[in-house]
């Protein structure tokens, strides 16, 4: 049975304890790519350190398959949890080629200088897609991207049950980072591997993922599809961590909110105080005097090449609020500038008549009780 099973998994450091780094995580992880999400410091590599072997947990337990590995009894030791892990720099021994930095975690007994051997580095190159050509290079031989296809090759040669990878495209440039990402998925997928992919960029969470599991202060907000987390995000936290959503107070009636922004369609709730999630696509930049639309300043602007980001704050009645909009190449406004601003589509709102217990909708913003 393959899967990896965390329950109430807990973890502190410093004197006596002084910093919870995780506090009672559960997590499920099927066969397939989960991508724990979240901001640098909330625990997202001590889980995986955790689950790897390389730290004891406080509490809780840690599940590979039919096998506790942690938290009941003597922990099971990292080079028997059948567990292949890739570091973000990829680690590779720098004195070994290609070909024996695959073979490395295969052992002797499993002919690592053998026939078998050569074999299975051949069948690793090809599923991380290099050329057998390469199995003879060093590693500083290889360029970034190469290097992490090589680590995972390692990682994956010994047929782990899960693989650990550990923000494994950080220090690749943005071009080889999506090629690199998109190759390891790939690989992972057709070795039919569990992996944790530990990364703070959403993008590359909901592109390469099947699972996303967001992390703040060593605690899950959320664990669903991509799709979900994104679009039925579970609280305003999410929501502004997953796709920049700007948070915006507003009161709800009959489904109309009416806000800073003006009055805002809304789905999730009807009546009552809310918080909207409005993200950067349902942001519309007009000019100032078009009718239906709220003057609002341009405080920056972020150009892509292919589109741009305006951040822009917009004076209301009761509220100021700032809202970042999506805008093409070449209708881009200056910083300083006044354009006006409209929200497209149904938004998703927080509060109200869908939540009637006491909650705290991000105290920097709205508390409904």
């Amino acid at each position: 049975m393959t899967g990896l099973w965390v329950r109430g998994l807990t973890k502190s450091f410093g004197s006596a304890g002084s910093v919870r780094v995780l506090d009672g995580v559960d997590l499920d992880v099927p066969e397939g790519i989960t991508a724990v999400l979240g901001a640098s410091g909330c625990g997202k590599t001590t889980l995986l350190r955790l689950v790897a072997g390389f730290l004891e947990p406080d509490a809780g337990t840690v599940r590979l398959g039919d096998r506790v590995v942690a938290g009941e009894g003597r922990p099971v030791p990292p080079r028997a949890r059948r567990i292949g892990y890739v570091p973000q720099e990829g680690a590779l021994f720098p004195h070994l080629d290609v070909a024996a930095n695959i073979a490395f975690g295969l052992g002797r007994r499993s002919g690592r200088g053998g026939a078998e051997g050569r074999r299975r580095v051949e069948e690793m190159l090809d599923l991380v897609e290099l050329p057998h050509a390469v199995a003879t290079r060093q590693p500083h031989e290889l360029s970034g991207g190469q290097q992490q296809r090589v680590a995972l090759a390692r990682a994956l040669a010994p047929g782990p049950e899960v693989v650990l990878l550990d923000e494994p495209f950080s220090s690749l440039d943005a071009g080889l980072r999506e090629e690199t990402g998109r190759t390891v998925a790939r690989a992972l997928r057709s070795s039919g591997s569990t992996a944790i992919l530990v990364t703070h960029d959403q993008g590359e969470a909901l592109s390469l993922a099947d699972q996303v599991a967001v992390m703040a202060a060593g605690r899950f907000l959320q664990v669903a599809a991509p799709g979900e987390v994104y679009l039925d995000p579970a609280t305003p936290a999410v929501a502004s961590f997953v796709g920049h959503a700007a948070l915006v107070p507003g009161t709800a009636v009959a489904g109309l909110a009416e806000t800073a922004l003006g009055q805002v369609s809304v789905r999730g709730v009807r009546e009552g105080r809310v918080l909207l999630a409005v993200r950067p696509e349902q942001v519309e930049v007009t000019t100032k005097d078009e009718p239906g639309c709220r003057p609002a300043e341009v405080l920056e602007v972020s150009f892509f090449g292919h589109d741009a980001t305006v951040r822009a704050r917009v004076s209301g009645r009761d509220d100021v609020v700032e809202v970042t909009a999506r805008v093409p190449a070449n209708g881009v406004p200056e910083p300083g500038t006044q354009i006006g601003i409209r929200v497209a589509g149904e938004v998703l709102a927080f509060g109200g008549d869908r939540d009637r217990k006491s909650t705290r909708l991000n105290s920097s913003h709205l508390v409904i009780s």
